[in-house]
């Protein structure tokens, strides 16, 4: 397939909204946004692909990565968008994962898409596509049905909890056990909430959850009847040039109802002892993850306990850098620091083994990451949290939250926290837990 590349002016909002109702047709399609947020790294304000011309879909347990780069080998200069399961921890590592999610999903999913329309500014587009002209004209003259909407207004979300609170207090009680008994010094306990026979309209939800909780990692991707609804706000992995960016967040602070209060819970969380340990540690894990895939001599993490003010949640991020070892490949570099280190513990095999023992639930896509491959040989992977999972076909609907466990953490506190990180979720879907 040849492809074409054409610049529109429209109205950006308007166009956008009409774009994703139109691409709902295809059975492939992944959608990113980045709502306004931007640094040093920032390279897109949204994007959508759509339609596979070529799919590669992976089961845990056989070899993915391999099969990854060799598909990305194929279309070196195309944008490959695509996810990747916590689960594939088993492929890096000799662990296993106990549990089943019921969702379906594959261990790891990238397509070439047909076509890929780029947001640019308020009011142009660029459409890469065969006849980029054609696509335009048909989203242009696109009507979307307003019946997705009343049915999903109708049909609050009941949410069940994977663990009890105690199980949760239990489970919090063990894995301190094992950071006093030396076997780890922090863990990312995380618990599932879900439903079962849910009718939703995927991307009413993830448009309303991204007006409550707007992300700078923000991602609607369907496949088949599958979707990942993301609101986003870590960044697992990037490269620009040759450089490697990983940027995790560890500390978590709600947002006051007024400034006086905003300003008082900020400080509060920039003079937290644990707060600031959780993140230190993981700044750790996350250097010497990147050392397996640096020039020697270049991993950088001077950027330490940042803070990133989001609508719900003020959160530390720390930055790690480096130059990437021109002898491996961007899936080598990939498979050297995943999962997230943000989302396991350290040390980082020790920890992952303990969750699969205590959580009770099987993690999948969450905790796993969503992005891309450009065209230009960069890359931009999110780390899926605060987001919701969700099978059309089966009606299974699911989302996890959880938090760093240290010696010093408190189990209520801890609890609580994960609720706060649950909010924008609960009351995007309207739910009620029990």
């Amino acid at each position: 397939m040849s492809m074409a590349k054409a610049i529109f002016e429209v109205n950006i909002p308007f166009f956008e909204q009409q774009a994703l109702s139109w691409a709902q047709r295809f059975e492939e399609l992944c959608f990113f946004q980045s709502n306004g947020y931007a640094d040093e790294h920032h390279k897109i304000s949204s994007v959508l692909a759509v339609k596979a011309v070529d799919a590669v879909s992976c089961a845990v347990s056989t070899d993915a990565f391999t099969k990854i780069d060799a598909f990305r080998a194929r279309y070196p200069q195309s944008w490959i968008p695509g996810f990747l399961s916590y689960d594939l921890k088993n492929d890096t590592e000799s662990l296993h994962s106990r549990d089943d999610d019921g969702l379906t999903f594959p261990e790891a999913y990238f397509f070439k898409p047909a076509i890929i329309l780029q947001f640019q500014g308020e009011d142009s587009v660029v459409i890469t596509a065969e006849d980029p002209q054609a696509v335009f004209d048909s989203i242009h003259a696109f009507q979307p049905s307003q019946q997705a909407d009343a049915a999903y207004s109708s049909a609050p979300v009941q949410l069940r909890k994977r663990m009890t609170k105690e199980q949760y207090l239990a489970a919090f009680e063990k894995m301190q056990m094992h950071i006093r008994r030396g076997d780890i010094y922090e863990v990312n306990l995380c618990q599932e909430f879900y439903a079962t026979d849910v009718v939703i309209d995927a991307l009413t939800v993830y448009q309303q959850l991204n007006t409550i909780s707007p992300t700078p990692f923000a991602c609607f991707f369907k496949l088949g009847n599958r979707y990942i609804i993301s609101a986003s706000p870590e960044r697992f992995l990037a490269k620009r040039g040759t450089m490697l960016i990983s940027q995790p967040i560890k500390g978590t602070a709600a947002r006051g109802q007024h400034a006086d209060e905003d300003n008082a819970l900020l400080a509060e969380l920039l003079n937290n002892p644990k707060e600031i340990a959780e993140n230190i540690m993981i700044v750790d894990l996350v250097r010497n993850d990147l050392t397996r895939s640096a020039v020697p001599g270049t991993v950088d993490a001077s950027r330490r306990l940042e803070v990133h003010t989001f609508k719900q949640v003020h959160q530390l991020v720390s930055t790690i850098t480096c130059v990437k070892n021109p002898a491996l490949s961007d899936i080598d570099v990939i498979k050297n620091t995943f999962p997230a280190g943000s989302m396991t513990g350290a040390p980082k095999i020790k920890a992952m083994q303990l969750c699969e023992r205590y959580e009770a639930s099987k993690r999948g896509i969450y905790a796993g990451a969503v992005g891309y491959f450009g065209p230009d040989g960069d890359f931009d992977f999110n780390v899926v949290i605060r987001s919701i999972l969700y099978n059309k076909q089966s009606g299974q609907l699911s989302f996890h939250t959880g938090g760093a466990i240290t010696l010093d953490a408190q189990a209520e506190k801890e609890y609580a926290e994960c609720l706060l990180k649950a909010s924008a979720i609960l009351e995007t879907l309207s739910a009620s837990l029990s």
